[in-house]
């Protein structure tokens, strides 16, 4: 009988370190999704950059995106072939669609919007006036687990979102050259 209470003690540590293994591994999932959304996010936007060269002004002269702050639909949705819209217009426009989508509004679930990422802050810094140089898209959101030191990257420090210190914030960059002439 003592033999088998022992085994059950050691079966049952055995399942709660399973159980703590799947917690951490859930978690894990998580943050790379949230991570690999953000940086579909950044890329993108810097392509549409990339190929709106006459527009680029207005992509840096948005502020933070993130958080619904673009909740209406553009005037010109850019998608009439008979009405092509202006640089500005698709900049406009771009900007809309990739903050609806980092705010998870693209995808509709039982309960609202689903997908996205907690909390979005979308950073877009370039040259003035929309000249040649280096363009940087930051995407930051709210992680699961405290960071020991904070992201270096100032896109959404000090908004309140990201806890105490910012130490749930999580932030990608990326940065590419763009010449708007060519």
């Amino acid at each position: 009988m003592l033999e088998l209470l022992v085994s059950l003690v050691i079966f049952s540590i055995g399942l709660l370190g399973v159980a703590g293994l799947q917690i951490v591994s859930k978690q894990s999932g998580f943050e790379s999704q949230q991570r690999s959304m953000a940086s579909q996010v950044a890329y993108g936007m810097l392509e549409d950059m990339r190929t709106n060269g006459s527009g680029i002004s207005v992509y840096t002269a948005a502020n933070d995106l993130g958080g619904g702050t673009l909740s209406a639909l553009p005037v010109s949705s850019c998608r009439d072939p008979n009405t092509p819209c202006s640089p500005a217009q698709k900049a406009v426009h771009d900007l809309w669609y990739w903050e609806r989508l980092v705010d998870g509004a693209q995808e509709i679930g039982v309960e609202g919007q689903s997908g996205g990422v907690l909390f979005p802050t979308i950073c877009i810094d370039g040259p003035g006036g929309g000249n040649a140089g280096v363009y940087t898209v930051s995407v930051a959101w709210r992680g699961g687990v405290e960071l020991s030191s904070p992201e270096t990257s100032q896109c959404g420090e000090g908004s309140g979102n990201y806890g105490d210190g910012d130490k749930y914030r999580r932030v990608v960059q990326v940065a590419t050259f763009i010449d708007p002439s060519f």
